[in-house]
């Protein structure tokens, strides 16, 4: 038999939840949306006094951790996220969201592969609501003349690694309805080479060795296929470069966070349908990147073969740098960006190949194999030193490191890493068997 408070005061039922937080959010009806869409903490502070008086008006009893939840609620309805609000949070320990065109909300788990199913299903508005939310402070929608839109989320309270958010209008995308959305969320803070560790994505004595590769100037593209971690492998090497130097990043859209104090950040943006402004490139972020006096120069995703050129022409004239591009080996990044470089240019294959050769050092492999626990993790798979001069006409590569299980060819005598790594290294585990 009960007894105390709870005996006399009724516990709160969902259906009066969902009313309280409904009554609640009214009161905020005229308020500006940059105070709605501002710090949010503050709002949820504000509310919480709201929701108590209504409780205790109908003499209902909710813990302080149902009120607190509830404040969010209304806070989340009243910005216009709704129901993405919980999966942003940085305790969400998600990566990755997606809504279908049928409404359904699928995850990917911090650290995993796959998207699982949640028992989360917004109604038509609350997606497009939250989809209205996202564009509005770029002033920006995503229409039939506009059916797909490629947006990100700043760094905030709340979500300080941002996010970026790609909409397809039901147009192109047909289900129920829904726009299909997915955001992408980035690392919260700046990975250090020690998080890359302790995350086994490779041996302590390779990461070390990379970043002081990095350090010396050595020009490096980091490859792998879709969220196989690629960029957070480049954050985390970015270590190696001094502080002492300025950095210029190129990115679509902003998504590298390094920790320098002297990074300018140049974000390509694409033309507007219907505008008269042109839009702004890689190729063209490259080439101004390059009279801002860059010590070093980062491309977050080569996606085209101009900037490919621009980037390989920048890293001839012996500017250190680091990019990313999705292939799953050396021999498929030359073929995939030969082909770039000839249908974007018109450069042939042979120029291609030996602009390769010459702007880029190092190649890292990075990509999903299973741990011993057989689930998916990310992993260095390889890194090969690229020979200056073609063989045969083809770039030749050799193998540095492979981790257990691989097999990419015979390994580069040691002898000749002397003049990228550094010799203090020991070189007993360099080359596992």
């Amino acid at each position: 038999m009960n007894s105390g408070w709870n005996a006399v005061v009724p516990t709160l039922e969902p259906e009066q939840r969902a009313r309280i937080v409904e009554e609640v959010s009214q009161t905020f009806r005229g308020m500006p949306l940059s105070e709605l869409r501002g710090d949010r903490e503050k709002l949820v502070n504000r509310t919480i006094p709201m929701i108590r008086a209504i409780l205790g008006r109908y003499a209902i009893h909710a813990s302080p951790e149902a009120i607190s939840e509830m404040a969010r609620e209304v806070v989340a309805h009243v910005g216009g996220l709704g129901f993405l609000e919980p999966l942003l949070r940085l305790d969400s320990g998600y990566s990755e969201i997606a809504v279908t065109p049928e409404g359904r909300v699928w995850v990917v788990p911090r650290g995993e592969q796959d998207f699982i199913s949640l028992a989360v299903q917004p109604s038509l508005n609350d997606v497009w609501r939250a989809v209205e939310t996202l564009l509005a402070p770029l002033g920006r929608g995503v229409s039939e003349a506009t059916p797909s839109v490629d947006t990100r989320i700043p760094r905030q309270e709340g979500l300080p690694g941002g996010a970026r958010v790609k909409i397809i209008h039901p147009v192109i995308a047909p289900g129920d309805g829904y726009p299909s959305l997915n955001i992408r969320l980035y690392e919260p803070k700046p990975v250090p080479p020690e998080q890359l560790v302790a995350w086994e994505v490779a041996p302590e004595w390779l990461i070390h060795a990379l970043v002081e590769a990095v350090g010396k100037g050595a020009r490096l593209l980091v490859i792998g296929g879709t969220a196989t971690g690629k960029t957070t492998v480049l954050s985390a090497l970015c270590s190696g470069i001094p502080k002492t130097a300025r950095v210029v990043k190129i990115e679509d859209p902003e998504e590298i966070w390094l920790d320098h104090p002297h990074v300018v950040t140049l974000e390509v943006r694409p033309s507007q349908a219907g505008s008269s402004v042109a839009p702004y490139t890689q190729a063209r972020a490259v080439d101004d990147a390059m009279r801002m006096s860059p010590r070093w120069l980062i491309v977050g995703e080569i996606r085209r073969g101009e900037a490919a050129d621009a980037l390989f022409r920048a890293q001839w004239s012996d500017h250190a740098g680091l990019s990313t591009f999705h292939a799953e080996s050396p021999e498929a990044a030359v073929g995939r960006l030969s082909l770039m470089l000839f249908t974007d240019l018109g450069i042939r294959t042979e120029g291609a190949k030996e602009m390769f050769a010459g702007a880029i050092d190092l190649v890292v492999q990075v990509g999903f194999r299973l741990n011993e626990q057989g689930k998916p993790r990310r992993r260095i798979v390889g890194v090969w030193a690229v020979e200056k001069h073609l063989r045969a006409g083809n770039v030749a590569f050799h193998p540095l490191y492979q981790s257990p299980g691989e097999s990419i060819g015979e390994r580069l005598p040691l002898a000749a890493l002397e003049t990228m790594f550094d010799p203090g290294i020991s070189r007993e585990q360099e080359v596992p068997q």
